[in-house]
């Protein structure tokens, strides 16, 4: 049996993630911003200025506005509309919403102080016609969130959306998935090099041991959370 077995079956639809929001249970959400992101932000911007930085599932993160307060520009995407209101309120921007073109029923939010703006949609509708390409991704709770069943799909994404000169920073975790169903999902190293090692180069960073309370009453009695930076392949 392969490590990714007992979690290869499980599904977390569209509506169970609003559900998850509506009713404040969003212990993944941080309200600082993140310690691995801090720790790794230069050699993600690598010495460009005006980066554009995509945050897939972005929730409310506070990660968007330090990258825009520095100057950079965001484009996010998260299925909850009250996730993106509270982002805006929640750090006294203001906001303006429209629809978006060529996909049905979706919304942007786009913050009048800052470039920011953020899509209501399904991750999955969201192209590169729609957003363009982007010079950073920031990916915390995003490829942990997925089903596990639709990763190829979701790195195939992910690759369309990274221009040439794309840094990806990328947050995995490792624990015992005979332990605990998920989400968040477990991703072995192998599974991120089969996804994306193809077309691109992919360097380990860091790990820590990230076992929480939280995690310990989900039956886990070890989490390690990686990070990894992975960039196009020079053509």
């Amino acid at each position: 049996m392969s490590k990714l077995a007992p979690q290869a079956n499980e599904v977390m639809d569209l509506g169970e993630w609003e559900r998850h929001w509506d009713a404040n249970e969003i212990g993944f959400h941080l309200s600082n911003v993140n310690k691995m992101l801090e720790a790794h932000i230069d050699k993600v911007i690598a010495g460009r200025k005006g980066v554009c930085f995509f945050f897939p599932l972005c929730g409310k993160a506070v990660d968007m506005k330090w990258l825009a307060d520095m100057g950079h520009s965001v484009v996010g995407v998260e299925i909850s509309e009250k996730a993106i209101k509270q982002f805006f309120e929640e750090n006294n921007m203001t906001y303006s919403e429209e629809a978006v073109p060529g996909i049905p029923g979706a919304k942007v939010y786009k913050g009048s102080e800052r470039n920011i703006a953020l899509y209501q949609c399904d991750m999955f509708d969201f192209t590169s016609a729609i957003g363009g390409q982007f010079g950073a991704i920031w990916d915390r709770g995003s490829l942990v969130a997925i089903n596990p069943k639709d990763r190829e799909k979701y790195a195939a994404l992910i690759i369309s959306l990274m221009a040439k000169d794309c840094r990806y920073l990328v947050d995995t975790l490792l624990y015992n998935p005979e332990l605990y169903t998920g989400p968040p999902f477990f991703v072995p190293d192998e599974q991120l090099h089969s996804l994306y090692g193809n077309c691109c180069d992919i360097k380990f960073l860091q790990s820590v041991d990230a076992l929480t309370d939280e995690f310990r009453s989900f039956g886990l009695d070890s989490l390690t959370e990686k990070i990894f930076l992975i960039t196009p392949k020079s053509s």
